[in-house]
């Protein structure tokens, strides 16, 4: 592949992510949720929601696909991955006291479908 479809294809898995990200926000406030991050950047990496309701805060990792040809998207949410967003939350609470209930959620958006994987992982 020449530099030029890699540029054009990573380009466009970046829009995809960005406008499933979107998408993801959106179900998750009619849902009753308050975003409190959305990409938030951490030593350990990034984030793509940080959201509230009631005493539970959620860190969901939202992965978007139109083809199955590298797996379902909640499959790409890898053991390294997991890890990062543990220490994430971590740091997160760092000097506060959470006083809430954590969970790490995945949203995958697989051919315009939805799935909110409530407590995928922790």
């Amino acid at each position: 592949m020449d530099d030029l479809n890699k540029k054009t294809r990573s380009g466009g898995n970046i829009r995809l992510g960005k406008k499933g990200e979107r998408r993801a926000r959106r179900y998750l406030f009619f849902k009753g949720w308050k975003i409190l991050e959305k990409n938030y950047k951490n030593p350990f990496g990034e984030v793509d929601i940080i959201a509230k309701k009631k005493d539970i805060i959620a860190f969901i990792e939202v992965k978007t696909r139109l083809s199955d040809i590298f797996g379902l998207p909640n499959e790409a949410v890898n053991e390294a991955r997991k890890r990062r967003y543990i220490m994430a939350a971590k740091y997160y609470f760092t000097g506060r006291e959470p006083g809430v209930t954590v969970r790490f959620d995945i949203i995958e958006i697989f051919r315009g479908q939805l799935n909110h994987i409530e407590n995928a992982f922790y």
